[in-house]
């Protein structure tokens, strides 16, 4: 487990070195934790019988790939169902990758699905108080133990009590002092505003937060001035849903909307998938961009985007797809569940 947290940024010291860096991709969980998520095109991704053991399968053989092509984040949360349990399974499994790797995960959300993809009620529910965080930090540490080198509050929004409870704020200070670095996710039109709020968050006179993981993609760029303040405070910074939640994959990114990324992808000889994760991680305040691949070939191909290198001027012509953040946030909500 790396302790310094500028590590998580830096390429891995074992990567061969004719090898393109995947040192700024991560691997999220998500999508494969649970049976149901909101990804599109999830029901063609997954095995027919969604069982544990399916999941955990498959869970497993995407952290050997993405391991052994010098991914070293690995990105997980209390809600994702068993995503926890099946990535400690794999570190205890793997001592060597343990030693390199570096792991974040998420508190906030409780998982109440009962590991249907179709549940009836909501999948997960949120709650950020001391109570909430009291268990769901042992749950984890029950988990990952030491292996815990990020903790976040999940889909912190701007009336979240996160940004307030003075408690709390005096919770998560004592995590940080045990060589956690603690930070939020964030979530809806108004990530900016949580960001920012969450810059001036301060428990015993010194800043409290030094993370953040936030949707930044080319739909919805609006977080990213925010994004680049945090990256000057010294905060490591995370995007998640790079690809919009499968929207910007080659299957599903097919309206006129993406018209600009469907250009640049037959002129390159790229995926979609791939130039939306390298967009990201061309922004100069991201430090880490996850993936969020359900399948061995969506992860590889993923990871083609660190041997793009898009230029300023297909970095503007990308641009012209992003959407209002309202309109954005919208559309992301009345994903379903499959």
């Amino acid at each position: 487990m790396p302790t310094d947290p500028d590590a998580t940024t830096a390429p891995a010291a074992d990567a061969p070195a004719d090898r393109p860096s995947t040192a700024r991709y991560g691997l999220g969980t998500a999508a494969v934790g649970r049976p149901g998520y909101i990804t599109l095109g999830r029901d063609a991704d997954l095995p027919a019988e969604r069982t544990v053991e399916a999941l955990r399968e498959r869970t497993h053989a995407l952290l050997d790939a993405a391991y052994a092509a010098g991914v070293r984040y690995f990105d997980t949360a209390r809600s994702y169902g068993r995503a926890e349990e099946f990535l400690a399974q794999w570190l205890t499994a793997h001592p060597e990758a343990a030693a390199h790797a570096t792991v974040g995960s998420k508190w906030g959300y409780t998982y109440t699905a009962g590991w249907q993809a179709d549940a009836a009620g909501p999948h997960e529910v949120k709650e950020h108080s001391t109570a909430v965080f009291d268990r769901q930090i042992r749950e984890t540490r029950s988990l990952l133990g030491p292996h815990l080198d990020v903790y976040l509050v999940h889909s912190v929004t701007p009336d979240s009590p996160a940004l307030t409870d003075p408690d709390l704020h005096a919770r998560l200070a004592g995590l940080a002092a045990q060589g956690v670095r603690v930070g939020l996710s964030t979530s809806g039109p108004a990530q900016a505003d949580t960001i920012r709020a969450a810059l001036r968050v301060t428990a015993d006179g010194r800043p409290l937060f030094a993370a953040v993981q936030a949707t930044w993609n080319l739909l919805e760029p609006s977080a990213g001035p925010a994004l680049a303040e945090a990256h000057a405070a010294g905060w490591l910074v995370v995007v998640k849903e790079g690809m919009a939640n499968g929207r910007l994959a080659d299957r599903n990114a097919t309206g006129p909307d993406t018209t600009a990324l469907r250009a640049l992808a037959a002129r390159t000889g790229a995926s979609t998938d791939a130039l939306a994760l390298a967009a990201a991680a061309a922004q100069p305040w991201a430090d880490l961009v996850l993936s969020g691949a359900a399948t061995l070939d969506q992860l590889a191909s993923n990871l083609t985007a660190a041997t793009l290198h898009p230029t300023p001027e297909d970095l503007a012509a990308l641009t012209a797809l992003a959407e209002p953040a309202d309109a954005y946030w919208r559309t992301r909500s009345a994903l379903p569940w499959a």
